[in-house]
């Protein structure tokens, strides 16, 4: 079993913030895979799904945590121990700043590298979980990232946005198998970074 983790904060006011990045990207993976309906678990909206591999398909669990993008660890901890899983059937979809817009880059560990849900999740289940990092881009100095993150995006990074989350979903039967090198290589061969404004990264609303 595998269970995928969209981090965002709930409610309407933040659903097309750049932070919720992770958890817009988890319910376009969940629709195009037709996993089933959304019920309250594990301290999260939840959804379950299989999905397709050379073996036979994989079960698996969507979660997006509803305990605010900062304590997102207490959702992923409760799931894995429900599953009794392992870390490194985790994966993690979350927005990154330091990354250009519409980059996708998959890592195994590490640190948090500022990013608070990470560490969140770190605290509960270790630092060897895997990650899907969306790229969002920086605003260009650290006194503007809060408002950055907690901001929509723009109309003009919604097509690779959308693009992004497509591929992400798309090429999934090949993260579901563990090759993690080959769905990030999938996932941009798809989605390639030409189809974004680099300069919008830097503007705010």
């Amino acid at each position: 079993m595998l269970i995928l983790v969209g981090l965002g904060n709930p409610g309407a006011a933040y659903a097309k913030n750049r932070h919720n990045f992770g958890a817009m990207t988890l319910d376009v993976i969940a629709h195009h895979w037709n996993f089933g309906p959304e019920r309250k678990r594990f301290s999260s909206l939840a959804r379950e799904g299989d999905i397709p591999t050379p073996n036979g398909a994989l079960r698996a669990l969507a979660i997006k945590p509803q305990t605010f993008y900062n304590d997102s660890g207490k959702a992923v901890g409760e799931a894995m121990s429900f599953y009794k899983l392992a870390p490194a059937d985790v994966v993690v979809f979350y927005d990154e700043i330091d990354m250009a817009p519409g980059r996708f880059r998959m890592k195994t560990g590490g640190g948090a590298a500022g990013n608070n849900g990470i560490r969140s999740i770190t605290a509960h289940i270790g630092p060897d979980f895997r990650r899907a990092r969306l790229g969002t881009g920086h605003p260009g100095h650290k006194d503007r990232v809060l408002g950055h993150v907690l901001s929509d995006f723009h109309k003009v990074d919604i097509a690779w946005a959308r693009d992004l989350m497509v591929a992400c979903a798309e090429a999934l039967p090949l993260l579901a198998i563990g090759e993690d090198e080959r769905y990030q290589a999938e996932v941009m061969r798809l989605a390639p970074s030409g189809k974004f404004d680099p300069r919008a990264a830097a503007r705010d609303v």
